[in-house]
């Protein structure tokens, strides 16, 4: 079970500043996401096969191909600014 200290806890180490009223919602909130999790625990899930998505999904790929491309400067028309052939922009550091 999550107490107001458990909460405490937490909103220090991440920081946070709560009200009484935040503190009661929020251990409220959690001790109600817990008792979900123990509902679920008693759910019979033997013959059931694990999955990674509940949606049958695969990658689909395509071939790569060598296509047409746009000039340097057709790519370069619209930069705001430009060193050369090259796109500048700000540095970061």
């Amino acid at each position: 079970m999550i107490t107001g200290k458990d909460v405490d806890h937490v909103a220090l180490l991440g920081r946070l500043e709560l009200t009484d009223e935040e503190r009661e919602m929020y251990t409220r909130q959690l001790n109600e996401i817990l008792e979900y999790f123990q509902y679920l625990q008693r759910l019979d899930t033997e013959n059931v096969q694990p999955t990674a998505h509940v949606l049958p999904l695969k990658n689909v790929f395509r071939e790569d191909w060598v296509g047409q491309h746009i000039s340097r400067e057709e790519a370069l028309a619209n930069c705001p600014d430009r060193d050369g052939s090259y796109f500048k922009v700000p540095r970061i550091v």
